[in-house]
């Protein structure tokens, strides 16, 4: 068997016995990867990437309208992009309602289950993710009104706090998805 290798660092070409063939792939293996050349793979053209994830520092977080429908009240998160490139948000944020004293008042707000899509924002522009709870003791009381919104950015490990008077009931306190279209 004939072993050859092009690589500068390995030297010319030479044959090798056939029961040291294991021990002289494994160093042949070795050289290749002191030298840099990955063994066994293959390289693929990379895709292209898209704009970076926005982090809490690009967006200006706020709350939008209020509107009651069908027994529900639905509230909208207002995402704006305000770094000077493009950034894209993909997903839920996570959302709790909390005291005066920065304190939780009952459970973080569930996903709604709304298939969503990445959403690039272009310096300047917005997103929204729709709040829903309950118009009332419609099926159980409500909590104490909240004082603040602790707001996680889809992706984000910190959160920003968002002054909003937030009063669930029901037990029911949903999120929808970061989109553009204000749908919950």
């Amino acid at each position: 068997m004939f072993l050859n290798s092009r690589h500068p660092s390995l030297g010319p070409a030479r044959r090798l016995p056939r029961r040291g063939l294991p021990a002289a792939l494994t160093a042949v293996a070795a050289a290749l990867a002191t030298a840099g050349v990955a063994w066994g793979t293959t390289t693929a053209a990379a895709a292209p990437a898209g704009p970076r994830t926005c982090a809490l520092n690009d967006l200006y977080v706020s709350i939008g309208h209020k509107e009651g429908a069908a027994g529900s009240l639905y509230w909208s998160v207002v995402l704006t992009n305000t770094s000077s490139t493009k950034c894209a948000l993909r997903g839920y944020p996570g959302v709790s309602a909390l005291d005066t004293a920065h304190h939780r008042i009952g459970p973080v707000a569930t996903r709604s289950g709304t298939p969503y899509a990445t959403v690039t924002l272009a310096p300047a522009h917005t997103a929204t993710a729709v709040l829903r709870t309950t118009n009332g003791p419609i099926g159980g009381p409500c909590r104490p009104t909240a004082s603040y919104l602790r707001v996680y950015p889809p992706a984000s490990h910190t959160a920003v706090l968002v002054p909003a008077h937030w009063k669930t009931c029901s037990n029911i306190f949903q999120t929808g998805p970061v989109n553009t279209e204000g749908t919950f």
